[in-house]
Formats: C-alpha cells, structure tokens, sequence
C-alpha cells in the first residue's frame, strides 16, 4: 500500500510555487534516474538556467519515475492482441440481475430506492464527485466548461445549476427526515485540470460557492504524464520545462488519493459517491434514486446509462466483455453486431446501454485504490506536440503528429470487478442527458440544444403538474430553477395556472 501510495505521488501534477534549489546530491540521484531510464536528455540545458529554472525544472522532474514513464508508454503503443477470429464473440449485454431502468421498474421500487437515497444523504453518508478538467475550447472560451452560460433566461452557468441541484437535494432530505435546515450536508469534491484549477476556484469564490458552504466544496487537480515523442523520448516544452498532458478522467482515482480527498471523504464518514461529468446539464446531482438502487445492490461501481438512439450512434457501450463489466467503444463494433435486436425485445437494440460517464462508487471501494490503480491501461492520443530540440536547441512546431499523449479512461477499472460487484441503471435520456460538446449553430450538443432540453424538461414538470403552458413559434419551454424543484417534485400549486413560455420559476413556490 505506502509504495503504492508512494508511486501515485510520482505521478501527480502539483508543485510548490516557489520551489527549493536541490542540493548537489539530490541532483545527481534524479540525473542517475533519468539516465537510468535513457531519458538522460531532459536535463540538455540545465547549466544554462538561472537558479530558479534549475529549481523549477528539478521540481517537476522529481514528480516521474521515468522508468515507470517508459513502461507505461511501452504498454500503451503495444497492447495485448485481439483474437483476429472472434473479436466480438466474447460480448454480451449486462445479465438482468445487475441492470434496473427507470423506463420500466415498478413504480414502488422507485420510491423505495429513492427514500432510501435520501435517508443516507439525511445521514450524512453521500459525496458528490464532479469531473471539470475542461475549457470551453470548442465553444469559443478558454474559462472551465463549468462557467458556460448556455442560454438560460436566468443566465445560470453549469456550476451554478449543480450547486443548486445540492442545495435542493439537501433541503429534501431534511424534510424527509424531520432534520433542521442546512443540518444535512452533501460534499462536493471537483477534479479540475492545471488550466482550469485557478480560475475554477476564482469562479466558485466570485460566487459564493452558489449557496454551499465553502468548507464542504473541496477543488482539487488532477495528474499530468510528460508528452512522449514517437521515438519514445520524453518532450521538452522549452529548455527548463517539460511537455505535459493531464492524465485522462481516468486519473482521478490517483487523484483522490495524492490530493487526500479520500481522506476527508473517511473522516466525514461517506460511504456512497455520485460521480458525474460538468457538460451534462441535465445531471441529477446526488441522485437519490440511483444512489439507493445503488446501495440496496451492494455493488462497488454502478453506472447509469441512456438507451442508444441507432446502431450508428457514436457512443460507447457498457456491457459485458469476456464476463466482465467493461465499456468498448463504438468504433470497435462491427456493423452486425450493432445492429443486433434484443431476443426478448425484438423493437430494441441488444446491444442498447450507451455510457454518460456518471457513476456509483462505494467508498469501500474508492479505499482500494493504491492496490490496482498501477493496473489501469493508458491510451495513446497522437498529437502534434510543440518541442525543444535537446541537441539544437531549436523549437519546432510539427505540422503532423509527432508524438502521443498518454491518458486513462475511468471505466477501465470496470473489468478489474467482479460482476456481482457491478450494476447499471438505465435512465431516460430526456431527463438526464443533454452534454455540452460543440459549438452553437452545429445542432447537436451544443449549447442551444443543452438550453432547449432544460426548457423542455421543465415545461414537462409543469404539464405534469397540471399547469398550462402557452407557446409561440420559437417562444418555447420553461425553466425552472433547482431551488424551485429537484426532479419535478413540489409543483402541484401550479395546477390550472397558465404559464407563457418562454418563462423562469426561481422562487420556490409556497
């Protein structure tokens, strides 16, 4: 467990702001390592940077084990083979005793899983995971994707609607359990990227932490790996510094243990943690009812899914692969066997449980880490890599890829489960997924259609409720604030009152 624990801090990306100069000793140790590893060349230019450089540079060298850098790189570019002659026949979908759908479930099972999601809230036993390593890049802004207005009429950031999602979330609580206002706290625990961590936490402090108290929004940063050339070397970003990459989402699990968010998590007493990605505005943030299937199944991971629109859809799936849980990929999917129908539901896909990367994990299991994170695969992502040359001195900026980012997915702890260990729960895609990938105009995933599916969500709740909505022409939708409604509960006041869209309902209603 301490090498482990040991080896997990190699790989993290955090530094001092102003880091000691190494004694002669400690250099020679880190060069002997480097050579070790025939990456020796890192250290090219070290006698001609001030002081501070040198220091600099030493500080974010001694954060790799180089050698483990070459092994990990090695098994990235050559992985197992795949049997040529079946490459499919190992994959089946999830056995019925470890799946659920809300599409389907009985209505007395959803209450059931949902009163008992809020009775461990209520006690204190659930923390909410959020991965927010990334820029609106795509959408026109360098700020966190967690900043990004979409459209809204209340203007509301993706943040901003998931913090109130917690504050709602605990209110129901407390009034399930006869427990006084702002008693029942769920934590929230944000992975940011290097790029994002600073303005992230500039974000959440410019706005109060959206209701929440600051002591229980815990931000934190996720692990880099150098960028390695084709050749297998490692890339210097300039003379004193080298090439980085955050680690993938699959990283975070290092993470919480290098940034002690596991520990905080262990003194608190949590026991249950929702993980979700900030691109989904539609996320139900500590969800109750998933939480409680969840617990009741006494699973380590579970993970909700949304039925595959088509067989050609570009999404992920989660299924069995070899007896084991596991997500492939769509593009690893021959034709046939995407288009398979379900025996026992001939209008459906067989292969149908598209992964949204929101997941249960037990802490129980989140304990585990140390033991199997030196297992997880890295995946290659070619890149065209600005570098130093070590020899010149020159930088080069390729015009085709001339090296590889290394990262890690976090499903590919699936397999390391044994199946009894796993569950999944299909959720409607309307209610719960709408991501934010694309820029506006491109009409899918982009922010207009996150606005429209919030619009429409809450125009549904209303309906439900008994209310009417007038709509004109693009004049549509209503939003309704968290605060207001965690999942379309708490609007029955709202029967026969006329609502002209496009509207906002932000004051809970009395």
């Amino acid at each position: 467990m301490e090498a482990a624990q040991t080896l997990l801090h190699k790989l993290t990306s955090s530094s001092p702001s102003s880091p000691p100069q190494p004694t002669a000793t400690e250099l020679q140790q880190l060069r002997d390592t480097y050579e070790r590893a025939s990456q020796s060349h890192v250290f090219a230019f070290y006698d001609t940077l001030t002081p501070t450089e040198q220091a600099t540079l030493y500080a974010q060298l001694s954060q790799f084990d180089p050698a483990r850098i070459n092994e990990i790189t090695d098994r990235a570019l050559n992985p197992p083979k795949v049997a040529e002659d079946a490459p499919h026949a190992g994959l089946e979908p999830l056995p019925e005793s470890a799946t659920a759908s809300i599409l389907d479930s009985a209505p007395e099972d959803l209450q059931s899983w949902n009163d008992a999601g809020l009775d461990l809230i209520a006690a204190g036993k659930v923390a909410v995971l959020l991965l927010a390593g990334g820029q609106g890049t795509r959408l026109g802004s360098s700020a966190p994707k967690g900043c990004y207005d979409i459209g809204l009429p209340s203007k509301k950031s993706l943040f901003q609607i998931q913090g109130e999602r917690i504050r709602k979330i605990q209110r129901l609580a407390e009034k399930k359990s006869g427990a006084a206002i702002g008693s029942v706290t769920v934590p929230w625990y944000v992975m940011t990227s290097g790029p994002t961590r600073g303005p992230t936490e500039a974000y959440f402090q410019e706005h109060e932490y959206f209701g929440l108290k600051k002591e229980n929004v815990h931000i934190f940063e996720q692990g880099v790996l150098p960028c390695i050339s084709n050749e297998g070397k490692i890339l210097l970003e300039s003379k004193g510094r080298v090439a980085v990459a955050p680690n993938g989402n699959g990283g975070i699990y290092e993470a919480l243990v290098t940034s002690n968010i596991t520990a905080d998590m262990r003194e608190r007493g949590i026991e249950h943690i929702h993980a979700y990605c900030v691109d989904n505005c539609l996320a139900k943030v500590a969800d109750p009812v998933f939480i409680g299937f969840s617990a009741s199944k006494n699973v380590s991971i579970a993970t909700k899914v949304v039925r595959k629109r088509n067989a050609t859809e570009s999404v992920g799936l989660i299924l069995l692969k070899n007896g084991k849980p596991d997500v492939v990929e769509y593009s690893e999917i021959d034709t046939a066997t995407a288009e398979a129908k379900d025996p026992k539901q001939p209008d459906v896909l067989k292969f149908r449980a598209a992964n949204i990367v929101n997941h249960y994990y037990s802490f129980a299991f989140l304990e585990t880490i140390p033991a199997w994170s030196a297992q997880l695969p890295h995946h290659v992502a070619r890149k065209k890599i600005p570098f130093v040359d070590p020899t010149s001195g020159e930088t080069t900026k390729p015009e085709k890829p001339n090296g590889i980012k290394l990262e890690m997915f976090i499903f590919d702890v699936f397999p390391l489960l044994d199946l009894e260990k796993f569950a999944c729960m299909e959720v409607r895609r309307e209610d719960e997924f709408s991501p934010l990938k694309n820029a506006r105009g491109t009409g899918e995933d982009d922010p207009d259609t996150s606005r429209r599916d919030v619009m429409a969500q809450g125009e549904r709740w209303v309906r439900e409720a008994g209310g009417v909505v007038v709509s004109e022409g693009e004049k549509k939708g209503v939003e309704i604030s968290p605060l207001v409604s965690y999942g379309g509960e708490g609007l029955e006041k709202l029967k026969g009152t006329e609502i002209v869209a496009p509207a906002v309902l932000e004051k809970e209603l009395e």
